[in-house]
This record gives structure tokens, sequence and C-alpha cells, in this order.
């Protein structure tokens, strides 16, 4: 099976890499960024293809190089706080729909993962900004006419294998929740990086019958991918 992810140097996107990188039914790993990141992995240097790209704005020139994949796994997205609509439109959904286009052109048939959140209002009515955003860009997605479009909506996230948030702020934040992790899995309001990751490899092979997955459902859906 042939990948590509975005957004592989911020937390999530780092913890599905690695797990892409775990499993060897997983034949190429296309990593798409801005800068080359360091992978702590055995098989990264054999495995993993990073292609540095400025303009996120326009794919056209990495064209053949989304040729015969099987799924895109978009991990890419940014905090809204402090952020005004415009900028963050951009890009949560103008970045997303560029590579998507490009992407559906040249590998028409692929499975698109697209990492949102919970709360994500697909209605695009509603008064939280970035819930609209999300929205709008889950709706824009499902228009592009992929093979399948699976919608991840995790509330919070544990960082596990080494991955963090950016930031001392986020750090802090994701230190004090962590303590009630427990708690928030029990309820169905939370998962991992390595969940998220194993369940984003079983939607890009199509074992997710739901569209749209909350963190139970990730949970859920990562348990059925078999131990690398």
């Amino acid at each position: 099976m042939n990948v590509v992810i975005f957004g592989a140097s911020g937390m999530i996107g780092m913890g599905v890499l690695l797990e892409l990188l775990d499993r060897t039914e997983i034949t190429r790993v296309l990593s798409v960024g801005r800068r080359r990141i360091a992978v702590d992995h055995p098989r990264a240097e054999a495995e993993l293809e990073q292609i540095v790209h400025e303009d996120f704005e326009d794919f056209e020139p990495l064209a053949s190089a989304f040729e015969g994949l099987d799924a895109c796994l978009w991990c890419l997205g940014t905090a809204s706080g402090g952020m005004d609509e415009a900028t963050y439109t951009r890009i949560t959904h103008d970045f997303t729909m560029a590579a998507a286009k490009v992407l559906h052109a040249r590998s028409p048939g692929l499975r698109f993962c697209f990492v949102s959140g919970a709360g994500t209002d697909d209605t695009e009515q509603g008064r939280a900004m970035w819930a609209r955003v999300k929205g709008k860009t889950e709706n824009a997605l499902r228009r592009v006419g992929f093979g399948d479009v699976v919608l991840f909506r995790p509330a919070f996230i544990r960082p596990m294998r080494g991955t963090s948030p950016r930031g001392a702020l986020y750090r802090t934040m994701y230190a004090v929740m962590g303590v009630f992790y427990p708690l928030l899995r029990a309820f169905g309001g939370a998962t991992s990086t390595v969940e998220v990751g194993r369940a984003m490899i079983a939607a890009a092979m199509g074992k997710a019958e739901a569209k749209v997955l909350d963190s139970r459902a990730i949970n859920a859906l990562a348990a059925t991918l078999p131990s690398a």
C-alpha cells in the first residue's frame, strides 16, 4: 500500500507516521512538508520518502509524485486560538483542498483520511469559528469524488512514543489533561496518537464502516488492526 501523509512534523502526524513505518504492508510512505523532519524509527531511512514543498496552496509541481497512491492521511492543522477566520480558513481549508485537487487528479480512487476534531460543525452555521471551518473542509472533501473519505473527530489525544505538542503552554495543558486521561477515556472522550495512527491505517485499508469517527470509534477501529 502506498500512502502520503501531510503534517508529520506535528504531534498527531508524527504519531501516525511512526505507526505507518511499523507496518510492513505499507510499501511506500511519502511525507510532504515545508521542511525535512528527523524520524526515530529503524525503517525511516529505507522506507520514508520526504518531499519539501513550500507553497501549500499549489501542489501541481508534485503531481507526478501523487500517482499510484492508495491513501492520504491528512494530519496537518493548527490551533485557532488568536487567529482570525481568514487565516485559519487558509490553513485548514485552502491547504487541504489544494492538495486534494491534485491528489484526485492523479490518484482518484484513494481513501482520504482527514483529522478534524470533536465538535466540528458540518452545518457550517455554528458560532464557533474553528468548528465551521472544519465542517466546511469536511464537506468540501466529500464532494471531491475520492474512493472514500473518512473523517476523524477526536477529543483529547494523549501523546505517545515520544511525540509532544508544540509550545510550552500546550505541553503544560496536555500534561494536566493527562492526569484525567483514564476518566476521559472511560467516557469516550480520549484517544492517543498510537490509536489515531492505527485507526487511520485501518481506514486506509478500507476497514472503516463509519465515515465519521469520534474518540470511542477511533479506539475501536484501532483495535481491529493486527499487531505489526
